[in-house]
Protein backbone atom coordinates (compact mmCIF):
# COMPACT_ATOMS: atom_id res chain seq x y z
CA UNK A 1 0.00 0.00 0.00
CA UNK A 2 1.24 3.46 -0.95
CA UNK A 3 0.19 7.07 -0.55
CA UNK A 4 0.55 7.86 -4.27
CA UNK A 5 0.85 5.58 -7.30
CA UNK A 6 2.20 7.01 -10.55
CA UNK A 7 1.15 5.01 -13.61
CA UNK A 8 3.61 5.29 -16.50
CA UNK A 9 7.42 5.43 -16.35
CA UNK A 10 8.12 7.67 -19.29
CA UNK A 11 10.10 10.84 -18.79
CA UNK A 12 7.06 12.86 -17.60
CA UNK A 13 5.97 10.23 -15.07
CA UNK A 14 9.53 9.79 -13.78
CA UNK A 15 10.21 13.53 -13.51
CA UNK A 16 6.94 14.05 -11.63
CA UNK A 17 7.45 11.10 -9.28
CA UNK A 18 10.95 12.38 -8.53
CA UNK A 19 9.63 15.87 -7.76
CA UNK A 20 6.85 14.52 -5.53
CA UNK A 21 9.08 12.27 -3.43
CA UNK A 22 11.67 15.03 -2.96
CA UNK A 23 8.91 17.36 -1.73
CA UNK A 24 7.18 14.74 0.45
CA UNK A 25 9.85 12.38 1.82
CA UNK A 26 7.52 11.11 4.56
CA UNK A 27 4.99 9.76 2.04
CA UNK A 28 5.26 6.45 0.16
CA UNK A 29 5.33 6.43 -3.66
CA UNK A 30 5.28 3.71 -6.31
CA UNK A 31 5.72 3.91 -10.09
CA UNK A 32 3.87 1.29 -12.16
CA UNK A 33 5.19 0.55 -15.66
CA UNK A 34 3.77 -1.98 -18.12
CA UNK A 35 7.08 -2.62 -19.91
CA UNK A 36 10.10 -4.50 -18.60
CA UNK A 37 12.29 -1.40 -19.08
CA UNK A 38 11.62 2.22 -18.16
CA UNK A 39 11.28 5.03 -20.73
CA UNK A 40 10.73 2.51 -23.54
CA UNK A 41 8.44 4.44 -25.86
CA UNK A 42 8.25 8.19 -26.62
CA UNK A 43 10.98 8.90 -24.05
CA UNK A 44 13.32 6.47 -25.78
CA UNK A 45 12.25 7.13 -29.38
CA UNK A 46 12.71 10.85 -29.96
CA UNK A 47 15.10 13.19 -31.72
CA UNK A 48 17.10 13.96 -28.55
CA UNK A 49 16.87 17.75 -28.87
CA UNK A 50 16.91 20.19 -25.95
CA UNK A 51 14.51 22.81 -27.33
CA UNK A 52 14.83 26.47 -26.43
CA UNK A 53 11.14 27.50 -26.70
CA UNK A 54 10.94 29.44 -29.98
CA UNK A 55 7.87 27.98 -31.68
CA UNK A 56 5.26 28.15 -28.97
CA UNK A 57 2.50 30.70 -28.49
CA UNK A 58 3.61 33.38 -26.00
CA UNK A 59 1.93 32.90 -22.65
CA UNK A 60 1.07 29.24 -23.33
CA UNK A 61 2.05 26.50 -20.91
CA UNK A 62 4.15 25.01 -23.71
CA UNK A 63 6.23 28.18 -24.01
CA UNK A 64 6.67 28.74 -20.27
CA UNK A 65 7.48 25.11 -19.47
CA UNK A 66 9.91 24.72 -22.38
CA UNK A 67 11.94 27.82 -21.53
CA UNK A 68 12.14 26.93 -17.84
CA UNK A 69 12.58 23.24 -18.64
CA UNK A 70 15.59 23.84 -20.90
CA UNK A 71 17.35 25.81 -18.15
CA UNK A 72 16.56 23.11 -15.58
CA UNK A 73 17.66 20.34 -17.99
CA UNK A 74 21.11 21.87 -18.55
CA UNK A 75 21.55 22.45 -14.80
CA UNK A 76 20.44 18.88 -14.03
CA UNK A 77 22.78 17.34 -16.62
CA UNK A 78 25.68 19.38 -15.24
CA UNK A 79 24.88 18.30 -11.68
CA UNK A 80 24.45 14.60 -12.55
CA UNK A 81 27.22 14.34 -15.12
CA UNK A 82 24.83 13.45 -17.96
CA UNK A 83 26.60 14.28 -21.25
CA UNK A 84 25.04 16.79 -23.66
CA UNK A 85 26.14 19.09 -26.47
CA UNK A 86 24.95 22.64 -26.91
CA UNK A 87 25.35 22.47 -30.70
CA UNK A 88 22.71 25.08 -31.54
CA UNK A 89 19.95 25.18 -34.12
CA UNK A 90 19.33 27.10 -37.34
CA UNK A 91 15.74 27.58 -38.51
CA UNK A 92 16.33 28.23 -42.19
CA UNK A 93 14.19 30.12 -44.71
CA UNK A 94 14.91 28.73 -48.19
CA UNK A 95 12.16 30.62 -50.04
CA UNK A 96 11.25 34.31 -49.98
CA UNK A 97 7.73 33.61 -48.74
CA UNK A 98 9.19 32.02 -45.58
CA UNK A 99 11.12 35.13 -44.52
CA UNK A 100 8.14 36.98 -42.95
CA UNK A 101 7.24 33.82 -41.00
CA UNK A 102 10.86 33.55 -39.86
CA UNK A 103 10.79 37.14 -38.60
CA UNK A 104 7.53 36.41 -36.78
CA UNK A 105 9.22 33.39 -35.16
CA UNK A 106 12.06 35.62 -34.00
CA UNK A 107 9.52 37.96 -32.42
CA UNK A 108 7.77 35.02 -30.76
CA UNK A 109 11.09 33.75 -29.40
CA UNK A 110 11.81 37.19 -27.97
CA UNK A 111 8.40 37.27 -26.27
CA UNK A 112 9.12 33.83 -24.81
CA UNK A 113 12.49 35.06 -23.40
CA UNK A 114 14.48 32.51 -25.42
CA UNK A 115 18.19 33.04 -24.83
CA UNK A 116 20.67 34.43 -27.37
CA UNK A 117 18.37 34.39 -30.43
CA UNK A 118 19.49 36.29 -33.51
CA UNK A 119 18.67 36.59 -37.20
CA UNK A 120 21.52 35.76 -39.60
CA UNK A 121 21.94 36.14 -43.37
CA UNK A 122 23.05 33.68 -46.07
CA UNK A 123 26.74 34.37 -45.48
CA UNK A 124 26.47 33.67 -41.75
CA UNK A 125 24.45 30.50 -42.45
CA UNK A 126 27.41 29.19 -44.46
CA UNK A 127 29.80 30.12 -41.65
CA UNK A 128 27.71 28.12 -39.17
CA UNK A 129 26.75 25.28 -41.53
CA UNK A 130 29.09 25.22 -44.56
CA UNK A 131 26.84 22.89 -46.62
CA UNK A 132 23.50 24.50 -45.76
CA UNK A 133 21.89 26.99 -48.14
CA UNK A 134 19.24 29.53 -47.17
CA UNK A 135 18.18 33.15 -47.58
CA UNK A 136 18.02 33.88 -43.87
CA UNK A 137 17.97 31.91 -40.63
CA UNK A 138 17.11 32.16 -36.98
CA UNK A 139 20.15 31.16 -34.93
CA UNK A 140 19.44 29.55 -31.54
CA UNK A 141 22.78 28.69 -29.91
CA UNK A 142 21.01 27.64 -26.67
CA UNK A 143 19.46 24.58 -28.38
CA UNK A 144 21.28 21.34 -27.60
CA UNK A 145 21.15 17.55 -27.80
CA UNK A 146 21.07 14.85 -25.12
CA UNK A 147 20.05 11.22 -24.70
CA UNK A 148 16.64 11.75 -23.11
CA UNK A 149 16.28 8.08 -22.16
CA UNK A 150 19.48 8.37 -20.11
CA UNK A 151 18.06 11.50 -18.46
CA UNK A 152 14.82 9.63 -17.68
CA UNK A 153 16.72 6.71 -16.14
CA UNK A 154 18.66 9.21 -14.01
CA UNK A 155 15.32 10.62 -12.75
CA UNK A 156 14.34 7.04 -11.86
CA UNK A 157 17.55 6.55 -9.87
CA UNK A 158 16.87 9.77 -7.94
CA UNK A 159 13.36 8.50 -7.17
CA UNK A 160 14.59 5.12 -5.96
CA UNK A 161 17.46 6.65 -3.97
CA UNK A 162 14.84 8.76 -2.14
CA UNK A 163 12.94 5.59 -1.15
CA UNK A 164 10.50 5.25 -4.05
CA UNK A 165 9.40 1.86 -5.42
CA UNK A 166 9.37 0.97 -9.14
CA UNK A 167 7.30 -1.98 -10.33
CA UNK A 168 7.74 -3.01 -13.99
CA UNK A 169 5.67 -5.39 -16.13
CA UNK A 170 2.54 -4.08 -14.40
CA UNK A 171 -0.04 -3.03 -16.99
CA UNK A 172 -2.84 -1.10 -15.30
CA UNK A 173 -6.15 -2.62 -16.43
CA UNK A 174 -8.54 -1.23 -13.80
CA UNK A 175 -8.63 1.59 -11.25
CA UNK A 176 -11.42 1.19 -8.70
CA UNK A 177 -12.46 1.65 -5.09
CA UNK A 178 -11.64 -1.26 -2.77
CA UNK A 179 -14.86 -3.15 -2.13
CA UNK A 180 -14.02 -4.04 1.45
CA UNK A 181 -11.13 -4.44 3.87
CA UNK A 182 -9.90 -7.70 5.33
CA UNK A 183 -11.43 -8.37 8.75
CA UNK A 184 -9.80 -6.28 11.46
CA UNK A 185 -7.94 -4.10 8.93
CA UNK A 186 -8.31 -0.39 8.25
CA UNK A 187 -6.39 -0.75 4.97
CA UNK A 188 -9.46 -0.17 2.79
CA UNK A 189 -10.28 3.07 4.60
CA UNK A 190 -6.71 4.37 4.45
CA UNK A 191 -5.88 3.08 0.95
CA UNK A 192 -9.26 3.08 -0.80
CA UNK A 193 -8.04 2.83 -4.42
CA UNK A 194 -6.87 -0.41 -6.01
CA UNK A 195 -5.04 -0.55 -9.33
CA UNK A 196 -5.39 -3.99 -10.90
CA UNK A 197 -2.96 -5.25 -13.53
CA UNK A 198 -3.81 -7.24 -16.64
CA UNK A 199 -2.31 -10.27 -14.80
CA UNK A 200 -4.61 -9.82 -11.80
CA UNK A 201 -2.06 -8.23 -9.43
CA UNK A 202 -3.22 -5.38 -7.22
CA UNK A 203 -1.64 -2.26 -5.72
CA UNK A 204 -3.50 -0.16 -3.14
CA UNK A 205 -3.03 3.56 -2.71
CA UNK A 206 -4.64 6.77 -1.57
CA UNK A 207 -4.19 8.71 -4.81
CA UNK A 208 -3.30 7.99 -8.44
CA UNK A 209 -1.45 10.05 -11.02
CA UNK A 210 -1.39 8.73 -14.59
CA UNK A 211 1.23 9.74 -17.15
CA UNK A 212 0.31 7.21 -19.83
CA UNK A 213 1.56 8.86 -23.03
CA UNK A 214 0.19 6.77 -25.90
CA UNK A 215 -2.40 5.23 -23.55
CA UNK A 216 -3.42 8.33 -21.58
CA UNK A 217 -6.99 8.33 -22.94
CA UNK A 218 -7.54 4.65 -22.07
CA UNK A 219 -6.18 5.14 -18.53
CA UNK A 220 -8.66 7.97 -18.14
CA UNK A 221 -11.53 5.79 -19.36
CA UNK A 222 -10.82 2.88 -16.98
CA UNK A 223 -11.02 5.27 -14.02
CA UNK A 224 -14.39 6.60 -15.21
CA UNK A 225 -13.06 9.91 -16.56
CA UNK A 226 -13.51 11.44 -20.02
CA UNK A 227 -12.28 9.64 -23.14
CA UNK A 228 -11.41 12.95 -24.85
CA UNK A 229 -9.10 14.34 -26.00
CA UNK A 230 -8.42 11.09 -27.88
CA UNK A 231 -4.90 9.86 -28.53
CA UNK A 232 -4.13 9.09 -32.18
CA UNK A 233 -0.66 7.61 -32.86
CA UNK A 234 1.46 9.12 -35.63
CA UNK A 235 4.66 7.37 -36.67
CA UNK A 236 7.69 9.35 -37.77
CA UNK A 237 10.29 7.53 -39.89
CA UNK A 238 13.85 8.85 -39.88
CA UNK A 239 16.67 8.46 -42.36
CA UNK A 240 20.27 8.43 -41.11
CA UNK A 241 23.33 9.90 -42.78
CA UNK A 242 26.05 7.41 -43.68
CA UNK A 243 29.08 7.93 -41.38
CA UNK A 244 31.29 9.22 -44.20
CA UNK A 245 28.74 12.02 -44.78
CA UNK A 246 28.45 13.26 -41.19
CA UNK A 247 30.56 16.29 -42.13
CA UNK A 248 27.54 17.72 -43.98
CA UNK A 249 25.77 18.62 -40.70
CA UNK A 250 27.23 20.33 -37.62
CA UNK A 251 24.15 21.31 -35.61
CA UNK A 252 20.36 21.12 -35.79
CA UNK A 253 18.90 22.44 -39.06
CA UNK A 254 15.14 23.02 -39.01
CA UNK A 255 12.54 24.33 -41.47
CA UNK A 256 10.32 27.37 -41.01
CA UNK A 257 6.96 25.87 -39.93
CA UNK A 258 4.16 26.13 -42.49
CA UNK A 259 0.87 26.96 -40.72
CA UNK A 260 -1.10 25.14 -43.46
CA UNK A 261 0.24 21.77 -42.27
CA UNK A 262 -0.28 20.02 -38.93
CA UNK A 263 3.35 18.91 -38.36
CA UNK A 264 6.72 20.66 -38.43
CA UNK A 265 8.44 19.02 -41.41
CA UNK A 266 11.83 17.39 -41.98
CA UNK A 267 14.95 18.47 -40.15
CA UNK A 268 18.59 17.48 -39.57
CA UNK A 269 19.45 16.34 -36.06
CA UNK A 270 22.91 15.31 -34.80
CA UNK A 271 22.84 12.68 -32.07
CA UNK A 272 24.92 12.09 -28.96
CA UNK A 273 26.27 8.84 -30.45
CA UNK A 274 27.64 10.72 -33.48
CA UNK A 275 24.86 9.73 -35.89
CA UNK A 276 22.80 12.29 -37.81
CA UNK A 277 19.04 11.72 -38.17
CA UNK A 278 17.08 13.22 -41.07
CA UNK A 279 13.30 13.57 -40.98
CA UNK A 280 10.83 12.54 -39.78
CA UNK A 281 7.68 12.25 -41.85
CA UNK A 282 4.35 11.90 -40.02
CA UNK A 283 1.91 9.09 -40.90
CA UNK A 284 -0.92 7.43 -39.03
CA UNK A 285 0.41 4.42 -37.11
CA UNK A 286 -1.83 1.34 -37.17
CA UNK A 287 -0.60 0.37 -33.71
CA UNK A 288 -0.04 2.67 -30.72
CA UNK A 289 3.46 1.33 -30.25
CA UNK A 290 4.00 0.40 -33.89
CA UNK A 291 7.52 1.41 -34.87
CA UNK A 292 7.56 -0.59 -38.13
CA UNK A 293 5.55 0.20 -41.22
CA UNK A 294 3.65 -3.13 -41.09
CA UNK A 295 2.87 -3.11 -37.34
CA UNK A 296 -0.88 -3.47 -36.85
CA UNK A 297 -3.23 -3.75 -33.88
CA UNK A 298 -6.96 -4.21 -34.67
CA UNK A 299 -8.19 -2.37 -31.58
CA UNK A 300 -5.82 0.60 -32.04
CA UNK A 301 -6.74 0.84 -35.73
CA UNK A 302 -10.49 0.65 -35.07
CA UNK A 303 -10.20 3.20 -32.24
CA UNK A 304 -8.47 5.68 -34.52
CA UNK A 305 -10.77 5.27 -37.52
CA UNK A 306 -13.97 5.37 -35.46
CA UNK A 307 -13.03 8.75 -33.96
CA UNK A 308 -14.67 11.60 -35.86
CA UNK A 309 -11.79 13.93 -34.93
CA UNK A 310 -9.32 11.83 -36.94
CA UNK A 311 -11.68 11.63 -39.92
CA UNK A 312 -12.00 15.42 -39.91
CA UNK A 313 -8.20 15.86 -39.64
CA UNK A 314 -7.66 13.51 -42.60
CA UNK A 315 -10.23 15.31 -44.76
CA UNK A 316 -8.57 18.67 -44.03
CA UNK A 317 -5.11 17.31 -44.91
CA UNK A 318 -5.63 14.70 -47.65
CA UNK A 319 -2.89 15.96 -50.01
CA UNK A 320 -0.42 16.53 -47.15
CA UNK A 321 -1.10 13.07 -45.73
CA UNK A 322 -0.63 11.34 -49.08
CA UNK A 323 2.68 13.19 -49.51
CA UNK A 324 3.86 12.03 -46.09
CA UNK A 325 2.99 8.42 -46.91
CA UNK A 326 4.76 8.65 -50.27
CA UNK A 327 7.90 10.06 -48.64
CA UNK A 328 7.78 7.28 -46.07
CA UNK A 329 7.91 4.66 -48.81
CA UNK A 330 10.29 6.35 -51.27
CA UNK A 331 13.55 7.61 -49.76
CA UNK A 332 14.27 9.72 -52.84
CA UNK A 333 11.15 11.82 -52.15
CA UNK A 334 12.27 12.47 -48.57
CA UNK A 335 15.79 13.33 -49.77
CA UNK A 336 14.36 15.80 -52.30
CA UNK A 337 12.83 17.78 -49.44
CA UNK A 338 16.08 17.68 -47.46
CA UNK A 339 18.05 18.92 -50.51
CA UNK A 340 16.32 22.29 -50.17
CA UNK A 341 18.61 22.83 -47.17
CA UNK A 342 21.70 20.79 -48.12
CA UNK A 343 21.83 20.56 -51.94
CA UNK A 344 24.85 18.21 -51.89
CA UNK A 345 22.83 15.47 -50.17
CA UNK A 346 21.96 12.48 -52.40
CA UNK A 347 19.89 9.35 -51.89
CA UNK A 348 23.16 7.39 -51.80
CA UNK A 349 24.19 9.29 -48.66
CA UNK A 350 21.36 7.99 -46.47
CA UNK A 351 20.03 4.77 -44.96
CA UNK A 352 16.66 3.96 -43.42
CA UNK A 353 16.80 4.76 -39.73
CA UNK A 354 14.69 4.35 -36.59
CA UNK A 355 11.11 5.47 -36.04
CA UNK A 356 9.18 7.06 -33.22
CA UNK A 357 5.46 7.15 -32.45
CA UNK A 358 3.95 10.40 -31.27
CA UNK A 359 0.91 10.41 -28.96
CA UNK A 360 -1.10 13.12 -30.69
CA UNK A 361 -4.14 14.33 -28.78
CA UNK A 362 -7.09 15.26 -31.03
CA UNK A 363 -10.40 16.90 -30.21
CA UNK A 364 -13.65 15.83 -31.87
CA UNK A 365 -13.40 18.61 -34.47
CA UNK A 366 -10.12 17.31 -35.82
CA UNK A 367 -7.90 19.93 -34.17
CA UNK A 368 -4.51 18.94 -32.78
CA UNK A 369 -4.54 19.63 -29.04
CA UNK A 370 -1.42 21.70 -28.86
CA UNK A 371 -0.97 22.37 -25.16
CA UNK A 372 -0.79 20.34 -21.97
CA UNK A 373 -4.07 18.89 -20.69
CA UNK A 374 -4.67 17.64 -17.15
CA UNK A 375 -7.93 16.36 -15.75
CA UNK A 376 -9.50 14.38 -12.98
CA UNK A 377 -13.02 13.19 -12.47
CA UNK A 378 -15.86 13.21 -10.03
CA UNK A 379 -17.10 10.59 -7.63
CA UNK A 380 -15.19 8.26 -5.34
CA UNK A 381 -12.52 7.21 -7.84
CA UNK A 382 -12.34 10.25 -10.12
CA UNK A 383 -11.73 12.64 -7.22
CA UNK A 384 -8.62 10.68 -6.23
CA UNK A 385 -7.09 10.48 -9.72
CA UNK A 386 -5.21 13.06 -11.80
CA UNK A 387 -4.54 12.30 -15.46
CA UNK A 388 -1.86 13.91 -17.60
CA UNK A 389 -3.88 13.71 -20.82
CA UNK A 390 -1.54 15.47 -23.24
CA UNK A 391 2.16 16.17 -22.85
CA UNK A 392 3.23 17.13 -26.39
CA UNK A 393 6.69 17.86 -27.72
CA UNK A 394 8.76 19.39 -26.17
CA UNK A 395 7.74 17.30 -23.14
CA UNK A 396 11.24 15.85 -22.67
CA UNK A 397 12.86 19.30 -22.63
CA UNK A 398 10.11 20.53 -20.31
CA UNK A 399 10.06 17.43 -18.09
CA UNK A 400 11.50 18.92 -14.88
CA UNK A 401 9.28 22.00 -15.22
CA UNK A 402 6.27 19.79 -15.97
CA UNK A 403 7.14 17.74 -12.89
CA UNK A 404 7.05 20.90 -10.76
CA UNK A 405 3.68 21.94 -12.19
CA UNK A 406 2.06 18.50 -11.82
CA UNK A 407 3.42 18.19 -8.28
CA UNK A 408 1.78 21.55 -7.47
CA UNK A 409 -1.49 20.26 -8.94
CA UNK A 410 -1.27 16.98 -7.03
CA UNK A 411 -0.62 18.88 -3.78
CA UNK A 412 -3.59 21.19 -4.26
CA UNK A 413 -6.04 18.49 -5.46
CA UNK A 414 -5.14 15.85 -2.91
CA UNK A 415 -4.01 18.09 -0.02
CA UNK A 416 -0.80 16.11 0.45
Amino acid sequence: SYDVAVVGAGIVGLATARELILRHPSLSFIILEKEKELASHQSGHNSGVIHSGIYYKPGSLKAKLCVRGATLAYEYCDKKGVPYKRCGKLIVAVEQEEVPRLRALYQRGQENSVRDLRMIDAKEIREREPYCRGLMALDSPYTGIVDWRLVALTYAKDFQDAGGTVLTEFEAADIAMVAESPAGSEEGMKYPIEIRSSKGEGVRCRYVLTCGGLYSDRLSQISGCSSEPRIVPFRGDYLVLKPEKHYLVKGNIYPVPDPRFPFLGVHFTPRMDGNVWLGPNAVLAFKREGYRIYDFNPRDFADALSFRGLRKLVLKNVVYGMGEMYRGIFMSAQVKLLQKYIPELTVNDVLRGPAGVRAQALDRDGNLVDDFVFDGGVGAVGSRVLHVRNAPSPAATSSLAIGEMIADEVQSRFSL
